[in-house]
């Protein structure tokens, strides 16, 4: 489980770890890591194997990130891979707003991050003829038509579908089910400063983190909580035209909100 010391990805390690699932844990932050290894370690006791992985993808080239799985994870049969780390940069902001390095973050993470990664696990994949890939996309991209604010987050979630979709018919017949899920807005810390909207729009990550796993290995694009689903139903009903306009006054409410916080904590 990649991206596994907050949000989703947490969530994600304790459901599989419920499941009486081995780990391999792979974060940027040793000290996040190691505490997420003993909360799990906790909860579930010392009958659940852990290994943990400190990697950087913003900071590390794309053929170190594989190399240094494909040395982490030798002799481990590594049956499920969730590819869940993920950078927003400098979130709810127009592209001239980005800078160089904020751009440099969301395409190593985003894209780079899943292919390498990918890449790693596969190989053994497919000696065992075995195995399951999730990456994690985004509403921005499964049902909705823009995201405003969010380009070159809502862009990389886009390849992170087709990448997904294609790689699925590619190794469907070797018995490797790869899926990208994609949810709407979860209650994060990437989120939950800007976000206080009715439970309908937002789920919890335990509950997403519920709903995902049980939908590992069925459809190779899905949206996994019933909330998120009705959503997505409900965006089908409306024309692109409104559809867009709702995208970009909702993101331009919260877009405001954000930079309110931010000029009132530069103040105080």
């Amino acid at each position: 489980v990649t991206g596994c010391t907050d949000g989703i990805g947490k969530a994600l390690a304790f459901e599989l770890a419920s499941k009486g699932l081995n780990l391999v844990l792979v974060s940027r932050n040793p000290q996040k890591l190691k505490s997420t290894s003993d909360e799990i370690r906790g909860k579930f006791g010392e009958k659940t194997q852990i290994k943990i992985i400190a990697l950087d993808f913003e900071k590390v080239s794309g053929e170190d990130i594989e190399g240094q799985i494909r040395r982490e994870i030798e002799g481990l049969d590594v049956g499920v891979l969730i590819n869940n780390a993920g950078s927003p940069g400098r979130r709810l902001r127009c592209l001239h707003e980005h800078g160089g390095e904020d751009i440099d973050s969301i395409l190593n993470v985003n894209i780079g991050g899943v292919c390498w990664v990918t890449k790693a696990v596969l190989p053994g994949m497919l000696r065992r003829k075995k195995g399951a890939i999730v990456n994690i996309g985004s509403a921005s991209t499964t049902f909705l038509h823009s995201f405003p604010f969010n380009s070159l987050y809502a862009a990389t979630k886009a390849y992170v579908t087709a990448f997904s979709r294609s790689l699925n018919v590619e190794y469907k017949e070797h018995g490797i089910d790869i899926q990208c899920q994609g949810p709407s807005f979860v209650a994060t810390s990437m989120l939950s400063n800007i976000i206080d909207w009715q439970r309908f729009f937002v789920c919890w990550p335990k509950e997403y983190s519920k709903a995902s796993v049980k939908w590992i290995g069925y459809e190779s694009l899905c949206i996994p909580t019933v909330g998120h689903a009705a959503q997505a139903f409900l965006a089908s009903l409306l024309s692109e035209r409104v559809l867009d306009f709702l995208s970009f006054h909702v993101l331009l409410m919260l877009r405001n909100k954000m930079l309110l916080q931010e000029k009132s904590t530069k103040t105080t």
